[in-house]
Protein backbone atom coordinates (compact mmCIF):
# COMPACT_ATOMS: atom_id res chain seq x y z
CA UNK A 1 0.00 0.00 0.00
CA UNK A 2 2.97 2.32 -0.42
CA UNK A 3 2.03 3.46 -3.93
CA UNK A 4 -0.85 5.64 -5.05
CA UNK A 5 -3.59 4.13 -7.26
CA UNK A 6 -3.22 5.30 -10.85
CA UNK A 7 -6.91 6.17 -11.27
CA UNK A 8 -6.75 9.19 -9.02
CA UNK A 9 -5.42 10.80 -5.89
CA UNK A 10 -6.80 9.20 -2.71
CA UNK A 11 -7.47 11.17 0.43
CA UNK A 12 -4.96 9.07 2.33
CA UNK A 13 -2.68 6.04 1.97
CA UNK A 14 -1.07 4.37 4.99
CA UNK A 15 2.73 4.24 4.84
CA UNK A 16 3.26 0.49 4.94
CA UNK A 17 6.00 -1.56 3.30
CA UNK A 18 8.12 -4.68 3.38
CA UNK A 19 9.33 -4.10 6.93
CA UNK A 20 5.77 -4.25 8.26
CA UNK A 21 5.01 -7.27 6.07
CA UNK A 22 8.05 -9.11 7.37
CA UNK A 23 7.24 -8.25 11.00
CA UNK A 24 3.71 -9.60 10.59
CA UNK A 25 5.01 -12.73 8.86
CA UNK A 26 7.51 -13.31 11.64
CA UNK A 27 4.68 -13.15 14.18
CA UNK A 28 2.72 -15.72 12.15
CA UNK A 29 5.74 -18.00 11.89
CA UNK A 30 6.30 -17.79 15.64
CA UNK A 31 2.99 -19.53 16.30
CA UNK A 32 1.95 -16.82 18.77
CA UNK A 33 -0.58 -14.68 16.94
CA UNK A 34 -3.00 -13.65 19.71
CA UNK A 35 -2.14 -11.16 22.47
CA UNK A 36 1.34 -12.07 23.63
CA UNK A 37 4.98 -10.94 23.77
CA UNK A 38 4.78 -8.55 20.81
CA UNK A 39 1.79 -6.77 22.34
CA UNK A 40 3.77 -6.35 25.56
CA UNK A 41 6.75 -5.02 23.60
CA UNK A 42 4.55 -2.57 21.69
CA UNK A 43 3.05 -1.34 24.96
CA UNK A 44 6.50 -0.72 26.44
CA UNK A 45 7.73 1.06 23.31
CA UNK A 46 4.62 3.25 23.07
CA UNK A 47 4.79 4.21 26.73
CA UNK A 48 8.47 5.07 26.35
CA UNK A 49 7.71 7.16 23.26
CA UNK A 50 5.14 9.18 25.22
CA UNK A 51 7.09 9.31 28.46
CA UNK A 52 4.26 7.74 30.47
CA UNK A 53 4.46 4.79 32.84
CA UNK A 54 1.67 2.60 31.47
CA UNK A 55 0.22 1.72 28.06
CA UNK A 56 -2.45 -0.95 27.49
CA UNK A 57 -2.98 -2.18 23.93
CA UNK A 58 -6.55 -2.85 22.83
CA UNK A 59 -8.55 -3.64 19.70
CA UNK A 60 -9.50 -0.06 18.75
CA UNK A 61 -9.70 3.47 20.07
CA UNK A 62 -13.41 2.87 20.65
CA UNK A 63 -12.62 0.05 23.07
CA UNK A 64 -9.87 2.23 24.56
CA UNK A 65 -12.45 4.94 25.27
CA UNK A 66 -14.85 2.34 26.67
CA UNK A 67 -12.20 1.17 29.14
CA UNK A 68 -11.27 4.79 29.89
CA UNK A 69 -14.86 5.51 30.90
CA UNK A 70 -14.85 2.52 33.24
CA UNK A 71 -11.46 3.55 34.60
CA UNK A 72 -12.79 7.05 35.27
CA UNK A 73 -15.66 5.60 37.27
CA UNK A 74 -18.35 6.72 34.85
CA UNK A 75 -21.66 4.87 35.05
CA UNK A 76 -25.45 5.13 34.84
CA UNK A 77 -26.80 8.53 35.84
CA UNK A 78 -23.51 10.32 35.10
CA UNK A 79 -22.94 12.93 32.42
CA UNK A 80 -19.84 13.21 30.26
CA UNK A 81 -19.06 16.36 28.30
CA UNK A 82 -17.92 15.57 24.75
CA UNK A 83 -17.52 17.55 21.55
CA UNK A 84 -20.24 16.80 19.05
CA UNK A 85 -17.57 17.56 16.43
CA UNK A 86 -15.92 14.16 16.60
CA UNK A 87 -16.33 10.69 15.19
CA UNK A 88 -19.43 9.19 16.75
CA UNK A 89 -17.34 6.70 18.75
CA UNK A 90 -16.48 9.47 21.24
CA UNK A 91 -20.13 9.82 22.26
CA UNK A 92 -20.86 6.11 21.89
CA UNK A 93 -18.23 5.16 24.46
CA UNK A 94 -20.16 7.21 27.02
CA UNK A 95 -23.41 5.41 26.26
CA UNK A 96 -21.70 2.01 26.56
CA UNK A 97 -21.39 2.56 30.33
CA UNK A 98 -24.94 3.89 30.70
CA UNK A 99 -23.95 7.54 31.01
CA UNK A 100 -25.21 10.52 29.00
CA UNK A 101 -23.02 12.36 26.47
CA UNK A 102 -23.51 16.12 26.78
CA UNK A 103 -22.42 17.98 23.67
CA UNK A 104 -20.25 21.08 23.89
CA UNK A 105 -19.22 23.45 21.13
CA UNK A 106 -15.66 23.90 19.87
CA UNK A 107 -13.16 26.56 18.89
CA UNK A 108 -13.85 27.28 15.19
CA UNK A 109 -10.11 27.54 14.45
CA UNK A 110 -8.98 24.24 16.00
CA UNK A 111 -12.18 22.16 16.19
CA UNK A 112 -11.41 21.43 19.84
CA UNK A 113 -13.18 21.96 23.16
CA UNK A 114 -12.24 25.03 25.19
CA UNK A 115 -12.83 25.85 28.88
CA UNK A 116 -15.63 28.23 27.87
CA UNK A 117 -17.47 25.68 25.73
CA UNK A 118 -17.12 23.03 28.44
CA UNK A 119 -18.26 25.41 31.20
CA UNK A 120 -21.46 26.11 29.27
CA UNK A 121 -22.68 22.52 29.75
CA UNK A 122 -21.25 21.48 33.13
CA UNK A 123 -23.74 20.27 35.75
CA UNK A 124 -23.52 18.64 39.15
CA UNK A 125 -23.84 15.29 37.33
CA UNK A 126 -20.72 15.80 35.21
CA UNK A 127 -18.37 12.93 35.98
CA UNK A 128 -15.92 13.31 33.09
CA UNK A 129 -14.95 15.29 30.01
CA UNK A 130 -13.58 13.67 26.85
CA UNK A 131 -11.26 16.22 25.22
CA UNK A 132 -10.45 15.31 21.61
CA UNK A 133 -7.31 16.14 19.62
CA UNK A 134 -9.43 16.75 16.55
CA UNK A 135 -7.65 15.95 13.31
CA UNK A 136 -4.37 15.81 15.20
CA UNK A 137 -4.62 19.36 16.59
CA UNK A 138 -3.68 19.04 20.29
CA UNK A 139 -6.42 20.17 22.66
CA UNK A 140 -5.44 22.64 25.42
CA UNK A 141 -5.74 19.96 28.07
CA UNK A 142 -4.35 21.86 31.06
CA UNK A 143 -6.98 24.60 30.89
CA UNK A 144 -9.81 22.08 30.76
CA UNK A 145 -8.35 20.07 33.63
CA UNK A 146 -8.05 23.22 35.70
CA UNK A 147 -11.74 23.87 35.14
CA UNK A 148 -13.24 20.45 35.82
CA UNK A 149 -10.91 18.55 38.15
CA UNK A 150 -11.73 20.76 41.17
CA UNK A 151 -15.33 19.61 40.61
CA UNK A 152 -14.27 15.96 40.98
CA UNK A 153 -14.52 15.17 37.26
CA UNK A 154 -11.90 13.33 35.20
CA UNK A 155 -10.58 14.58 31.87
CA UNK A 156 -9.96 11.77 29.38
CA UNK A 157 -7.97 12.75 26.29
CA UNK A 158 -9.31 11.23 23.08
CA UNK A 159 -5.98 11.25 21.25
CA UNK A 160 -7.31 9.00 18.48
CA UNK A 161 -5.76 11.34 15.91
CA UNK A 162 -2.98 12.63 18.14
CA UNK A 163 -0.01 10.29 17.80
CA UNK A 164 2.90 12.47 16.72
CA UNK A 165 1.32 15.77 17.80
CA UNK A 166 2.93 17.87 20.54
CA UNK A 167 1.30 19.65 23.48
CA UNK A 168 3.39 22.10 25.50
CA UNK A 169 6.62 20.30 24.58
CA UNK A 170 5.36 16.77 25.27
CA UNK A 171 3.68 14.18 23.02
CA UNK A 172 -0.08 14.69 22.84
CA UNK A 173 -1.80 12.60 25.50
CA UNK A 174 1.23 12.35 27.77
CA UNK A 175 -0.16 14.92 30.21
CA UNK A 176 -3.54 13.21 30.51
CA UNK A 177 -4.38 10.97 33.46
CA UNK A 178 -6.07 8.70 30.90
CA UNK A 179 -5.68 8.93 27.12
CA UNK A 180 -6.92 6.81 24.22
CA UNK A 181 -5.25 6.37 20.82
CA UNK A 182 -6.33 4.91 17.49
CA UNK A 183 -4.24 2.87 15.05
CA UNK A 184 -6.87 2.76 12.30
CA UNK A 185 -5.46 3.13 8.75
CA UNK A 186 -6.72 6.74 8.59
CA UNK A 187 -4.29 7.59 11.40
CA UNK A 188 -0.54 8.12 10.98
CA UNK A 189 0.53 5.07 12.97
CA UNK A 190 -1.56 2.07 11.94
CA UNK A 191 -1.90 -1.56 12.95
CA UNK A 192 -4.91 -2.11 10.63
CA UNK A 193 -7.25 -1.87 13.58
CA UNK A 194 -6.12 -1.29 17.13
CA UNK A 195 -5.79 1.20 19.93
CA UNK A 196 -4.02 2.04 23.17
CA UNK A 197 -4.98 3.36 26.60
CA UNK A 198 -2.30 5.20 28.55
CA UNK A 199 -2.39 6.20 32.19
CA UNK A 200 -0.21 7.17 35.13
CA UNK A 201 -1.74 4.89 37.79
CA UNK A 202 -0.35 1.35 38.14
CA UNK A 203 -3.50 -0.07 39.73
CA UNK A 204 -5.66 1.38 36.97
CA UNK A 205 -3.36 -0.05 34.28
CA UNK A 206 -3.55 -3.50 35.89
CA UNK A 207 -7.34 -3.32 35.98
CA UNK A 208 -7.55 -2.23 32.36
CA UNK A 209 -5.35 -5.18 31.36
CA UNK A 210 -7.77 -7.51 33.12
CA UNK A 211 -10.86 -5.87 31.67
CA UNK A 212 -9.59 -6.11 28.08
CA UNK A 213 -9.26 -9.89 28.54
CA UNK A 214 -12.64 -10.89 29.97
CA UNK A 215 -11.71 -9.77 33.49
CA UNK A 216 -9.13 -12.58 33.69
CA UNK A 217 -6.86 -12.31 36.72
CA UNK A 218 -3.87 -13.81 34.87
CA UNK A 219 -3.43 -13.30 31.14
CA UNK A 220 -3.11 -16.18 28.71
CA UNK A 221 0.44 -15.08 27.91
CA UNK A 222 1.42 -15.06 31.59
CA UNK A 223 -0.13 -18.50 32.15
CA UNK A 224 1.80 -19.84 29.17
CA UNK A 225 5.05 -18.40 30.50
CA UNK A 226 4.63 -19.63 34.08
CA UNK A 227 7.95 -20.76 35.56
CA UNK A 228 8.68 -24.46 35.32
CA UNK A 229 5.38 -25.15 33.56
CA UNK A 230 3.51 -24.63 36.84
CA UNK A 231 -0.26 -24.73 36.56
CA UNK A 232 -1.81 -21.29 36.96
CA UNK A 233 -5.56 -21.07 37.45
CA UNK A 234 -7.11 -17.73 36.63
CA UNK A 235 -10.15 -16.15 38.26
CA UNK A 236 -12.74 -13.74 36.87
CA UNK A 237 -13.45 -11.13 39.50
CA UNK A 238 -15.52 -8.67 37.43
CA UNK A 239 -17.25 -8.61 34.08
CA UNK A 240 -14.71 -7.94 31.37
CA UNK A 241 -14.57 -7.69 27.61
CA UNK A 242 -12.73 -9.04 24.60
CA UNK A 243 -10.81 -5.87 23.71
CA UNK A 244 -7.46 -7.48 22.92
CA UNK A 245 -4.89 -6.60 20.27
CA UNK A 246 -3.14 -9.43 18.39
CA UNK A 247 0.59 -10.00 18.22
CA UNK A 248 0.39 -9.65 14.42
CA UNK A 249 -0.98 -6.13 14.82
CA UNK A 250 1.56 -5.26 17.49
CA UNK A 251 4.41 -6.43 15.26
CA UNK A 252 3.27 -3.96 12.62
CA UNK A 253 2.80 -1.29 15.27
CA UNK A 254 6.38 -1.59 16.47
CA UNK A 255 7.65 -0.90 12.96
CA UNK A 256 5.21 1.97 12.49
CA UNK A 257 6.21 3.59 15.77
CA UNK A 258 9.79 3.83 14.51
CA UNK A 259 8.55 5.63 11.38
CA UNK A 260 6.30 8.08 13.23
CA UNK A 261 8.74 11.03 13.38
CA UNK A 262 9.31 10.82 9.62
CA UNK A 263 5.56 10.62 9.02
CA UNK A 264 4.90 13.75 11.05
CA UNK A 265 7.72 15.70 9.43
CA UNK A 266 6.56 14.84 5.92
CA UNK A 267 2.91 15.65 6.62
CA UNK A 268 3.80 19.01 8.15
CA UNK A 269 6.00 19.77 5.14
CA UNK A 270 3.14 18.93 2.77
CA UNK A 271 0.64 20.95 4.81
CA UNK A 272 2.89 24.01 4.63
CA UNK A 273 3.20 23.50 0.88
CA UNK A 274 -0.61 23.44 0.65
CA UNK A 275 -0.64 26.69 2.59
CA UNK A 276 1.67 28.30 0.07
CA UNK A 277 -0.31 27.02 -2.93
CA UNK A 278 -3.85 27.74 -1.77
CA UNK A 279 -3.72 31.54 -1.88
CA UNK A 280 -6.77 33.11 -0.19
CA UNK A 281 -8.09 29.65 0.73
CA UNK A 282 -5.03 29.15 2.96
CA UNK A 283 -6.58 31.44 5.57
CA UNK A 284 -9.18 28.73 6.11
CA UNK A 285 -6.71 25.85 6.43
CA UNK A 286 -6.34 24.34 9.89
CA UNK A 287 -3.11 25.33 11.60
CA UNK A 288 -1.16 24.85 14.83
CA UNK A 289 -2.56 26.25 18.08
CA UNK A 290 -0.42 28.45 20.32
CA UNK A 291 0.11 25.59 22.79
CA UNK A 292 1.46 22.93 20.44
CA UNK A 293 1.94 21.44 16.99
CA UNK A 294 -0.32 19.11 15.07
CA UNK A 295 0.50 16.05 13.01
CA UNK A 296 -1.97 16.95 10.22
CA UNK A 297 -3.78 13.65 10.56
CA UNK A 298 -6.57 15.53 8.79
CA UNK A 299 -5.71 18.52 6.62
CA UNK A 300 -9.07 20.31 6.62
CA UNK A 301 -10.21 23.70 5.51
CA UNK A 302 -13.41 25.71 5.60
CA UNK A 303 -14.96 26.49 2.24
CA UNK A 304 -15.70 30.19 1.69
CA UNK A 305 -19.30 31.35 1.87
CA UNK A 306 -19.20 32.06 -1.88
CA UNK A 307 -18.31 28.45 -2.74
CA UNK A 308 -20.88 26.03 -4.09
CA UNK A 309 -22.49 23.51 -1.74
CA UNK A 310 -19.84 21.19 -0.33
CA UNK A 311 -21.43 18.12 -1.90
CA UNK A 312 -21.06 19.82 -5.28
CA UNK A 313 -17.44 20.72 -4.52
CA UNK A 314 -16.68 17.10 -3.59
CA UNK A 315 -18.35 15.89 -6.79
CA UNK A 316 -16.28 18.29 -8.89
CA UNK A 317 -13.10 17.14 -7.17
CA UNK A 318 -14.01 13.50 -7.75
CA UNK A 319 -14.62 14.22 -11.44
CA UNK A 320 -11.09 15.67 -11.56
CA UNK A 321 -9.66 12.50 -10.01
CA UNK A 322 -9.21 13.94 -6.51
CA UNK A 323 -10.66 12.06 -3.56
CA UNK A 324 -11.44 14.55 -0.79
CA UNK A 325 -13.79 13.94 2.15
CA UNK A 326 -16.45 15.88 3.96
CA UNK A 327 -15.21 17.55 7.11
CA UNK A 328 -15.52 16.20 10.62
CA UNK A 329 -18.95 14.89 11.51
CA UNK A 330 -21.24 16.31 14.20
CA UNK A 331 -22.69 13.54 16.37
CA UNK A 332 -25.66 15.61 17.52
CA UNK A 333 -26.96 15.74 13.93
CA UNK A 334 -26.94 11.95 13.54
CA UNK A 335 -29.99 9.80 14.33
CA UNK A 336 -28.90 8.33 17.70
CA UNK A 337 -28.24 11.78 19.20
CA UNK A 338 -30.49 14.06 17.17
CA UNK A 339 -32.29 16.59 19.34
CA UNK A 340 -30.14 15.96 22.43
CA UNK A 341 -27.92 19.08 22.26
CA UNK A 342 -28.64 21.31 25.27
CA UNK A 343 -26.98 24.46 23.96
CA UNK A 344 -26.48 25.92 20.49
CA UNK A 345 -23.40 24.54 18.72
CA UNK A 346 -22.71 27.13 16.01
CA UNK A 347 -19.00 26.46 15.48
CA UNK A 348 -19.62 22.71 15.34
CA UNK A 349 -22.33 23.11 12.72
CA UNK A 350 -20.27 25.54 10.66
CA UNK A 351 -17.29 23.20 10.54
CA UNK A 352 -19.30 20.06 9.85
CA UNK A 353 -21.25 21.70 7.00
CA UNK A 354 -18.53 23.81 5.37
CA UNK A 355 -15.28 21.90 5.82
CA UNK A 356 -13.56 19.31 3.66
CA UNK A 357 -10.47 17.17 4.11
CA UNK A 358 -7.73 17.38 1.48
CA UNK A 359 -5.57 14.45 0.35
CA UNK A 360 -2.51 14.18 2.59
CA UNK A 361 -0.28 11.14 3.04
CA UNK A 362 3.41 10.35 3.32
CA UNK A 363 3.96 9.46 -0.33
CA UNK A 364 1.94 12.33 -1.82
CA UNK A 365 4.03 13.93 -4.56
CA UNK A 366 4.32 17.61 -5.38
CA UNK A 367 2.78 16.95 -8.78
CA UNK A 368 -0.23 15.32 -7.12
CA UNK A 369 -0.50 18.17 -4.65
CA UNK A 370 -0.47 20.68 -7.51
CA UNK A 371 -3.31 18.73 -9.13
CA UNK A 372 -5.31 18.81 -5.89
CA UNK A 373 -4.96 22.57 -5.55
CA UNK A 374 -5.81 23.22 -9.19
CA UNK A 375 -8.89 21.01 -8.93
CA UNK A 376 -9.98 22.69 -5.69
CA UNK A 377 -9.68 26.16 -7.18
CA UNK A 378 -11.77 25.07 -10.14
CA UNK A 379 -14.34 23.35 -7.90
CA UNK A 380 -14.71 26.34 -5.59
CA UNK A 381 -14.93 28.76 -8.52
Amino acid sequence: MSSTPVAGIPVMVPWLGEEEAEAAAEAVRSGWVAQGPRVAAFERAFAEHLGVPHAVAVSSCTTALHLAMIGAGVGPGDEVVVPSLSFVATANAVTYVGAVPVFADVDPATGNLTPDTVAAVLTDRTRAVIAVDQGGVPVDLDTIRALVEPRGATVVEDAACGAGSVYRGRPAGAAAQIAAYSFHPRKLLTTGEGGMVTCHDADLAARLRRLREHGMSVSAADRHGAAGGAAVVETYDEIGFNHRMTDIQAAVGLVQLGKLPAMVARRRELAERYRGLLGPLAERLVTDPAHGTGNYQACWLLLPDTAPDRTEVLARLAAAGVSARRGIMAAHLEAPYKGTARVPLPATELITHRSLILPLFHTLTEEQQDRVVAALREAVG
